[in-house]
């Protein structure tokens, strides 16, 4: 067992941001959740993607203090649906395969944004006869 925070099993700051630095391009392309991006402006982008770098940093136990939104606040009203989530899901692991994540790492990531999911997609609208 390690004493070392998953930060620091993912290398820190660089290594956070060489994650986001392939993800985000990814999702950006997706037929699917490109629509997610569709009006926004470059300062726009930018800010988004350090905010999800200070997330990241934060919540594996990083030295970075994250100011930005809850999940649950940030992506509500965005209509994230079931679809959407396993699209995210398969990109993320395509991008911890690109960056030859070691598995005990992918299981405490995956792990953790599995944990994000009713934060993030709209639930299902219950339909009342």
């Amino acid at each position: 067992m390690t004493d070392l925070t998953l930060y620091q099993r993912l290398d820190g700051y660089d290594g956070l941001v060489a994650f986001v630095d392939s993800l985000l391009p990814r999702l950006q392309k997706d037929k699917k959740l490109s629509r997610f991006w569709k009006n926004r402006g470059a300062d726009g982008v930018a800010r988004e993607k350090q905010l999800l770098i200070n997330y990241l940093c934060h919540v594996t136990g990083g030295p970075v203090l994250y100011t930005g939104r809850d999940m649950r606040v940030t992506h509500k009203g965005m209509g994230i649906d079931s679809q959407d989530w396993a699209a995210f899901l398969d990109h993320a692991g395509a991008t911890m395969e690109e960056l030859e994540i070691p598995i005990g790492e992918c299981d405490d990531v995956v792990a953790f944004i599995l944990s994000l999911k009713d934060e993030i997609v709209d639930g299902e609208e219950e339909v009342i006869c």
